[in-house]
């Protein structure tokens, strides 16, 4: 008699849940009734992972507002599979509320239902409360599981994966003795932790030597910051998200609190020195949602555009092949939303705008010409590089000026950004959603575009930013302009920061926090399970990242040659996506990819177990 079948997924967070959806979505036409064992190996609660947890400061908020935020396919999804709608987590909180949906946990934790019952659709919830949802889903996605596909959840890490390439694999687990024996294995890892690179390890033996304290790239919901003294200059590297975390635990975490737009500090916190590459915090989220016409997306960078970029002779290079068709799509979301919105911002017939910037070649001075003829203000053209640099060539001649432009610069951003008059920002967001989901198709194509996505579509909620700015006038927070370095000096046993921005000024800190997560790298991967995968023959993209099939999630090794038994989705792969759930109703690439390997896994599964009747 042949083994049961048996499906692996190593990783129950978001995006194993994702996939244990499709699944469900897709068993009843594509594996019918036969039995499968569905194995769960995650040493965090299924649902919610290691990022959403339960147990996380209640301070930390999502980046989304609920209204934002689903894990249920719709209509604009490109699947094969059926849909299987569910609600976004405004409308779930309300079904908890008013008892349509149980919520156990809400009941025996009054800090998460008292958020549930003021939670609105525009509200950006805490990471415990999106903890609860997940996990709910998590529950429902296996409630919808055929009968005859019997859950096994393991609550333990997985540590390697072995087997041959044509027969079953085997999940070796920590602290069991015998592996999980599966037809075929998925890894949905999530985000996963690197050791540090030649210069953080030179930095950390640095303080070592002088009793600095150096926090080297994390989560920061992870990192002790208790090393970090009240009173004392930091230095912190990055203004990402990772930075809003650590603001957020400094400040308010340490006792402090904001009374009519001021903070008033508790006296423990430090003095946090930020910069970064660009010198000023991510964008703020669009605090409002698009009425009347949306633009229809994609349209200059699809499937068509990316199928021709996959079949050149030569990989596409990000900048030259890629980037031109990219600005063009945003472009063309942004012109599209100016004519019909905003008409008295253009100066020409919108058919024959439109007509002529399809013709046009992206980058070319006949396009820019143009856009310059139909949209008189410069201010209303779209101008990427500006938006993604907007420190570059500035000088300014002491701290105190720099401190006054860049709450400057944020106090702008929120306006715009809450500002239904300039709604083709929300356009260009929709279209950044768009060519992420098409850029999927091609693998990995570099860090340049993900960092930019995230700078302009992935920003902290607006009240963060508007924190930032009292923390700013409270000399809390001391920014540091654009470009920014640190160097360790050894002879006065300090770490010290500068920037191009305020040329000569220098600041001195005997601590510094690297804010951002740590970059994926094979050889520092901290995940036995990755790396006894590329010692066994996996491949890596250029950019760190364990390369897979594009179409279906299999894991391709370094002759090139997709896996038969193993397949990976999430952030750790070269097909990562801008997330794990979505906003409603646009697209949702991540979605897609679940469907994808849901249904190979399927029909694997029943071509090595087929039933009398096939």
């Amino acid at each position: 008699m042949s083994a049961r079948p048996a499906l692996a997924v190593i990783g129950a967070g978001p995006r194993g849940t994702g996939l244990v959806e499709r699944l469900a979505a897709n068993a009843p036409a594509l594996y019918g009734d036969r039995p499968l064992d569905l194995h769960l190996v995650d040493p965090h609660p299924p649902g919610s992972g290691r990022i959403w947890r339960r147990d996380q400061s209640p301070l930390l908020w999502m980046n989304s507002m609920a209204e934002d935020v689903t894990m249920f396919t719709d209509d604009t999804v490109r699947q094969e599979g059926p849909v299987r709608e569910g609600p976004a987590l405004d409308a779930w909180a309300a079904d908890v509320r008013e008892g349509r949906i149980r919520c156990a946990e809400a009941a025996a934790d009054a800090r998460l239902r008292a958020e549930i019952e003021t939670l609105r659709g525009r509200d950006f919830p805490s990471r415990r409360l999106q903890g609860a949802y997940l996990r709910w889903v998590y529950a429902h996605a296996v409630a919808a599981l055929p009968p005859s596909v019997t859950v096994h959840e393991h609550r333990a890490p997985a540590l390697r994966v072995t087997g041959p390439r044509d027969g079953r694999q085997l999940v070796h687990l920590a602290g069991r003795a015998a592996p999980l024996a599966a037809d075929l294995v998925v890894l949905t890892l999530g985000h996963l932790d690197t050791g540090p690179d030649g210069e953080q390890r030179a930095l950390s033996a640095f303080a070592d030597r002088h009793g600095l304290v150096h926090l080297p790239p994390a989560f920061t919901a992870d990192s002790d910051l208790s090393a970090l003294p009240a009173g004392e200059p930091v230095i912190v590297r990055g203004l990402g998200l990772a930075f809003i975390d650590l603001m957020v635990l400094l400040t308010e975490g340490r006792g402090g609190r904001y009374e009519n737009g001021a903070y008033v500090p508790s006296g423990r916190e430090p003095v946090l020195y930020a910069g970064s590459r660009r010198g000023v915090p991510y964008r703020a989220k669009i605090g409002y949602g698009l009425q009347g016409e949306r633009p229809p997306l994609p349209r200059f960078f699809g499937p068509a555009r990316a199928a021709e970029l996959r079949d050149r002779p030569r990989p596409p290079d990000y900048r030259r092949d890629i980037r031109p068709h990219v600005d063009k799509e945003l472009g063309y979301a942004h012109y599209h939303r100016l004519f019909t919105a905003h008409p008295e911002r253009t100066a020409a017939d919108r058919a024959a705008f439109e007509e002529k910037y399809a013709a046009a070649e992206p980058g070319s001075a006949e396009l820019r010409d143009l856009i310059a003829d139909a949209v008189p203000d410069p201010a209303d053209r779209l101008d990427l590089d500006a938006l993604d640099r907007p420190l570059d060539g500035i000088r300014h001649a002491s701290s105190g000026a720099l401190q006054e432009a860049v709450r400057a610069h944020i106090a702008a951003d929120l306006a715009r950004r809450n500002d239904p008059g300039h709604s083709e920002d929300l356009a260009v967001f929709l279209g950044l959603l768009s060519v992420y989901g098409t850029l999927v198709r091609l693998g990995d194509t570099g860090d340049e575009w993900h960092g930019f996505f995230s700078y302009l579509a992935s920003g902290p909620p607006g009240p963060r930013l508007r924190q930032l700015l009292a923390l700013s006038r409270a000399g809390v927070v001391r920014f540091l302009g654009a470009g920014t370095t640190v160097e360790a000096d050894e002879e006065r046993g300090v770490f010290r920061a500068a920037s191009a921005t305020v040329p000569g000024e220098r600041v001195e800190a005997r601590a510094l926090v690297e804010a951002r997560l740590p970059a994926p790298a094979p050889g520092r991967t901290r995940s036995p399970l990755l790396r006894t995968l590329y010692e066994d023959g996996a491949a890596a993209t250029a950019s760190g990242l364990l390369a897979v099939d594009p179409g279906d999630g299999r894991i391709v090794d370094r002759a090139g040659r997709p896996h038969a038994r193993r397949f990976a989705l999430g952030p750790h792969t070269g097909a990562r996506t801008s997330g794990a759930f979505t906003r409603p109703r646009t697209g949702g690439p991540a979605f897609g990819q679940n469907d994808a390997t849901a249904r190979a896994a399927l029909l694997l599964l029943r071509r090595l177990h087929p039933d009398p009747g096939d």
